[in-house]
């Protein structure tokens, strides 16, 4: 009588979160509130749909590249004829998860997929493996991050470790993450530990990626890596790499879509877990192929024709991510926008972009500051000597000023995660982009 009233139950909420979604829909937005109506009817309906998948669910956490890693790991997946459950819309709280399945369940509540592979919030992880303990976790890295919600790094690498102790079969760590390298001494008995990292020659290009906390005070405390974890051997060109196997099968050389070492590294955890999933299965040559072919999520280095120009939408959301961007575009000339928000989702304590140098926008300066704090990071931009052309705090102004006054040139968007939502789906109706949950290559 139980699992009756249990099914009952979770057709009622899949049912109700349908016809959420189809109101949202027609709506033109909101990724996250059909899962909400739907985990509010049945708060155990994760367990019931993702619980029995054939393969496994994989959880991919951490705080910087949750979004680009799960996209590179379950085009590979696909790549070699899994049928892979995502959430393709970067809405990485347990409620994202729910109304990304809900275009792909019946109400019966079958999934027709081999394995889940879903990004999550470093807290809201936890929620998630409270119903549905994940197979397999890939935990990428600590940063500081909404310290409002995290407060410091070592509250965020709690909540990693917690993660990785509900794995029941195997993780995939950050060697050269001292918080996340930690990870396995707190796993139990019989789950298995890969690593990630880069290759000791290149060890001196870490910094551009970490802050001092998370980095090893000695080299020789970095785990040491074995023949079936992946290593990173970039090429010069910023695109170009091999993801080094030591016992062979290395994938590449290949060059991603997606600039920068951030991309490189996102790649190579998600070639040493798609390669610890697959096992006998996996192909080199095909991996390679699939990673050449992903193209940058939503926002993520996402490249944007507008009006036959390039437009670069760049998310920035901490310290950490905004130095290796500024690193990877910011010395190049052309014309930049910077649109901060202190929303829920971006963290409202934004002192954090005091802990970030400017100097590369120093030479070209920024055409324009948008967003809720759009003050704030004009005059923080006038501390390290960065001039401001123009001040706007309404983000739709503001961009139709940033296109008109260079159209037909390059530009750059650097913004937080509300505010690249809110600009993408501008930029989305505009010039008939994909939306959120509708991307083609997810």
């Amino acid at each position: 009588m139980a699992s009756v009233l249990t099914r009952a139950r979770t057709a009622t909420a899949l049912a109700a979160g349908k016809a959420a979604r189809l109101a949202s829909r027609l709506r033109g937005g909101g990724s996250a509130l059909p899962g909400l109506v739907t985990e509010k009817i049945d708060p155990t309906v994760l367990r019931h749909t993702l619980g029995s998948l054939p393969q496994g669910v994989v959880v991919v956490s951490g705080t910087n590249g949750k979004t680009t890693t799960t996209k590179m790991l379950v085009a590979l997946l696909r790549a070699h004829g899994l049928r892979v459950f995502t959430n393709p819309t970067g809405s990485n709280f347990t409620r994202g998860v729910i109304s990304s399945m809900l275009g792909e369940i019946g109400l019966r509540g079958r999934l027709g997929a081999d394995v889940a592979v879903v990004e999550l919030d470093e807290a809201h992880a936890l929620h998630f493996a409270a119903q549905v303990p994940p197979t397999h976790a890939l935990l990428l890295n600590v940063a500081r991050d909404q310290l409002d919600r995290f407060a410091e790094i070592d509250h965020t690498a709690r909540l990693l470790t917690t993660l990785g102790e509900r794995a029941t079969t195997g993780v995939v760590l950050n060697a050269d993450d001292s918080f996340i390298s930690r990870v396995r001494d707190s796993l139990p008995a019989g789950v298995q530990v890969r690593w990630f990292g880069v290759d000791p020659s290149i060890s001196d290009r870490l910094p551009e990626l970490q802050e001092a906390d998370v980095r090893f005070a000695d080299a020789d405390d970095r785990p040491q890596l074995g023949e079936h974890d992946g290593l990173l051997l970039p090429d010069d060109d910023g695109r170009g790499l091999t993801v080094r196997f030591p016992g062979g099968h290395d994938v590449g050389p290949l060059t991603l879509r997606q600039r920068g070492l951030a991309a490189m590294i996102n790649a190579t955890a998600a070639t040493t877990m798609a390669r610890e999933l697959l096992g006998q299965a996996f192909d080199a040559s095909v991996a390679a192929t699939a990673l050449a072919a992903v193209n940058p999520p939503f926002g993520r280095g996402e490249v944007i024709d507008v009006g036959g120009a390039q437009l670069e939408l760049v998310l920035v959301k901490n310290p950490a991510g905004f130095t290796v961007a500024l690193g990877t575009y910011g010395a190049e000339p052309v014309a930049t926008m910077v649109a901060i928000n202190d929303n829920y989702a971006d963290g409202r304590d934004v002192s954090w972009l005091y802990d970030v140098s400017f100097e590369s926008l120093r030479e070209r300066g920024v055409a324009v500051t948008s967003g809720v704090r759009a003050w704030d990071m004009a005059l923080r931009l006038r501390y390290d000597g960065v001039e401001v052309g123009a001040v706007d705090t309404d983000l739709d102004a503001a961009l139709e000023r940033f296109l008109r006054d260079h159209r037909g040139q390059p530009v750059r968007i650097f913004c937080t995660y509300t505010a690249m939502m809110h600009l993408r789906r501008r930029l989305a109706d505009r010039f008939g982009l994909a939306r959120f949950g509708e991307d083609p290559a997810a």
